[in-house]
């Protein structure tokens, strides 16, 4: 763990709302207010992943199997994962986050625990470095995230999903003892249905419940669980955000209002993308080398590419190359242009790119 004290530490949990549905929604915008959701097929035994929150109005949530989902909801519109999409969402939602700390804790795609104790940008304040990361994911990302701030772990995870969707909220460690008084306790991080009955038994239905007991009670009923029950009850999580990510790549990336027509104005926008990529690459330490480079095109019809090449050092003319092999792929209309580098981290000790890396999206 950091030195910093959890009265002073500064997390922030991202969730995604509706990740997989809202990234549907983004790619194809005649899906909005409409019952959506991403999952298997309703005649093979398919299973729902995620469903839109209108889609939600019908008790339709993840792990229900699409036939019931059906059944429940007629006009669903069941839509097939595409994780390679979800997967280049979440790594541009990660390079926004690194912008910020090192300590990141991704706990799924579309959330991860951020540590900004140490971070100086936005005055320092926790809440509103989780309000500028929420603005710049929806205008980057196209989706909307929900974020809670607290000084641990388990208060920030709470939280997050207190103002739901596309909202934030903040507890102080002033306000951990009234906003864990009336808190269920099956919201306690590892306990389940189970354990839940087990404490509703013995009249535990609150964290202010718990607290009533002193730790040995606890401990002597529920056993080494019943302390990190009591704990948590208490609010107090000294768990580290445990950083397992490291960038895999630098990019920027640029919707624009009016459709780029030709081939040539898809090169003419490439200088400008130059511009806002180098302050990124200047801020990268000297444990990455630059192994790639790569351009994203995505088209009127929002069909998407990738391509790229092996270049250590990318200028103008190896973009403007790339550039006219993904418009060889569509040729029609653009209305997204994004350029990047990939990255080696020499700290990893391997030097070497995932071979199975998806390129072409």
């Amino acid at each position: 763990m950091n030195s910093t004290s959890q009265s002073t530490r500064k997390i922030i949990h991202i969730d995604a709302d509706c990740f997989y549905a809202a990234v549907e929604t983004r790619d194809n915008p005649a899906l909005k207010g409409k019952p959506i959701a991403v999952g298997g097929s309703a005649t093979r035994r398919g299973v729902i992943a995620t469903a839109s929150y209108e889609a939600r109005k019908f008790g339709i949530h993840s792990a229900m199997a699409s036939a019931t989902a059906v059944k429940r909801c007629p006009q669903l519109i069941l839509i097939p994962g595409r994780m390679s999409v979800y997967r280049e969402a979440s790594r541009q939602m990660h390079e926004i986050f690194a912008d910020y700390t090192d300590l990141i804790e991704p706990l799924s795609l579309d959330e991860a625990f951020l540590d900004v104790s140490a971070c100086s940008r936005c005055r320092g304040s926790a809440t509103l470095i989780a309000q500028e990361i929420r603005q710049r994911i929806a205008a980057t990302v196209g989706i909307t995230v929900s974020a809670g701030v607290a000084s641990n772990k388990f208060i920030a995870k709470v939280a997050s999903d207190w103002n739901k969707p596309n909202g934030q909220h903040v507890v102080t460690p002033r306000q951990i003892d009234d906003f864990l008084a009336d808190l269920p306790v099956k919201k306690i991080w590892g306990v389940g249905k189970v354990t839940a009955q087990r404490l509703e038994q013995q009249g535990i239905k609150t964290c202010g419940d718990v607290r009533a007991f002193d730790v040995f009670q606890f401990v002597q009923q529920f056993g080494q669980f019943g302390e990190h029950i009591h704990k948590l009850a208490h609010g107090i999580d000294e768990r580290p955000v445990v950083s397992e990510w490291r960038r895999k790549s630098v990019s920027v990336e640029h919707t624009y209002d009016q459709d780029l027509p030709d081939l040539e104005s898809c090169r003419q926008k490439i200088p400008a993308l130059i511009e806002s990529l180098q302050p990124r690459l200047q801020r990268l330490d000297a444990d990455y080398r630059i192994q790639n480079c790569f351009l994203k095109m995505k088209f009127r019809d929002f069909n998407q590419t990738t391509v790229e090449r092996q270049q250590t050092t990318p200028g103008y003319a190896d973009y403007a190359m790339l550039c006219e092999e993904a418009w060889q792929r569509g040729e029609i209309p653009v209305r997204l242009l994004g350029i990047g580098v990939r990255l080696i981290d020499l700290t990893d000790g391997s030097g070497q790119m995932d071979l199975f890396e998806e390129q072409d999206l």
